[in-house]
């Protein structure tokens, strides 16, 4: 399968991810932890059926230590036992604000309340910067059909 455009050699693209890569280093440098970043991409591109982002969350999290056990259980994380308190607000929040047009409501003052529980006010714009972010990636690989699997860990910098 190949992608419907290279966005990796496309000079607008490619102007367009150094701009949004650089939003993104900016929540990877936030206090909001990491574990909980990856936990937040990998399952707003599940929701959003984006396998090229699936794909490159899950491996990095991996490589950065993350238990196949939590990786497997990230779309089935109301069940699972395995994640914090902490954790489940933010997938939470990720899980309503990547569906925005499914619920009329948006994201419900109960969630906002749940997450603001865990997070402080800095950690909270990230996490909400970070769901925008990843439906924003999320969206331009699933629109060009951006195949996945042969991502490697750190393979971006």
């Amino acid at each position: 399968m190949d992608a419907r455009l290279n966005l990796f050699g496309n000079p607008a693209a490619a102007k367009f991810f150094r701009y949004i890569n650089s939003a993104g280093k900016v929540i990877g440098d936030s206090t909001l932890p990491a574990a909980t970043q990856e936990l937040v991409k990998i399952r707003a591109s599940q929701i959003n059926g984006c396998g090229f982002c699936t794909d490159m969350h899950t491996k990095d999290a991996a490589h950065a230590g993350e238990t196949s056990i939590r990786l497997n259980l990230v779309a089935a994380w109301r069940e699972a036992k395995v994640f914090t308190d902490a954790e489940r607000a933010a997938l939470e929040l990720t899980e309503q604000g990547t569906r925005i047009a499914d619920a009329a409501g948006g994201v419900t003052d109960e969630a906002w309340a749940n997450a603001a529980k865990h997070y402080d006010e800095d950690q909270l714009a990230a996490l909400a910067c970070l769901i925008a972010l990843i439906n924003a990636y999320n969206r331009v690989n699933v629109i060009v059909q951006q195949p996945a699997g042969d991502y490697q860990p750190g393979q971006f910098g």
